[in-house]
């Protein structure tokens, strides 16, 4: 039995089965968990989603910004792009179903008691444990009668610093934003959403998250995250593990076994 974290997989469900195959991974005896990101911008929305939610307890995520942008398109917030490539999952009499069963999904979850995934990372002042709190705030939300006035409060960039004392709505987005945009941090403790150059090309005074010290991570503590594709995976750190290595730009799809920490790819194919 295996547990394998997959980076972001964006719609593209060719690239994921010949991953997968090239693992041997079976349902039945194996766990896959996502980074987030299940579709977005790939070609395969509905067959990626049908699949996967197969897969029953063999498979579980965190939710990407293309996952809560979907949230928010069915609730009629958001419009979908052309770029978006979601036709055939809109137009799909399963498209309630996947969108109750994404809404059961956390922002955060342990793969195993050391192991933290999130989408875009671990804000650098925050615990393992304080991130798991926060994302249940979410879940709560998200799993509540009124979930869609929370997706209706969730877009913007402020507030861009935590605070404790942050309450309702900008609590909940600053949340939100942290584990599922997050790339750069300004002066220790503010998120930036303008720059998405890989880190050798990033204006002065902005540090990638992960190069921020966090006082509150155990040594023993990892985590693992997807949303950066320019990263190509390196973090240039054992405790960080980047996964989303571009496939959907034509780039690679990635995979780590959790017990050994080794990593397999395949390229892109149209």
């Amino acid at each position: 039995m295996a547990t394998y974290i997959v980076g972001d997989i964006q719609g593209c469900l060719s690239g994921l089965k010949r991953l997968l195959k090239k693992v041997a991974f079976t349902a039945k005896k194996d766990r896959l968990i996502a980074v987030g990101d299940l579709i977005g911008r790939g070609p395969q929305p509905l067959d990626t989603l049908n699949y996967l939610h197969s897969l029953g307890s063999s498979f579980d995520t965190v939710l990407g910004n293309h996952d809560l942008h979907l949230l928010a398109i069915y609730a009629g917030i958001r419009q979908a792009k052309s770029s978006d490539k979601l036709d055939t999952l809109i137009d799909s009499p399963k498209f309630k179903s996947h969108i109750s069963w994404l809404r059961t999904k956390p922002l955060a979850l342990m793969a195993n008691p050391d192991t933290l995934i999130t989408h875009a990372g671990l804000y650098p002042l925050w615990s393992v444990k304080k991130a798991l709190k926060l994302s249940q705030e979410v879940s709560d939300q998200l799993q509540a009668k009124d979930w869609k006035v929370f997706l209706s409060e969730m877009y913007g960039n402020q507030p861009s610093i935590w605070h404790k004392s942050l309450s309702g709505t900008t609590r909940l987005r600053f949340i939100v934003n942290a584990m599922t945009r997050m790339r750069y941090i300004e002066n220790q403790d503010a998120l930036d959403f303008q720059c998405k150059a890989p880190p050798e090309l990033a204006p002065e005074g902005l540090t990638p998250w992960f190069n921020v010290t966090n006082k509150k991570l155990k040594a023993s503590q990892k985590v693992v995250f997807g949303h950066w594709a320019a990263l190509h995976g390196n973090t240039h750190n054992q405790q960080f593990c980047g996964l989303d290595t571009g496939y959907v730009w034509g780039n690679s799809m990635t995979l780590m076994d959790i017990s050994t920490g080794k990593q397999q790819s395949i390229p892109y194919k149209d």
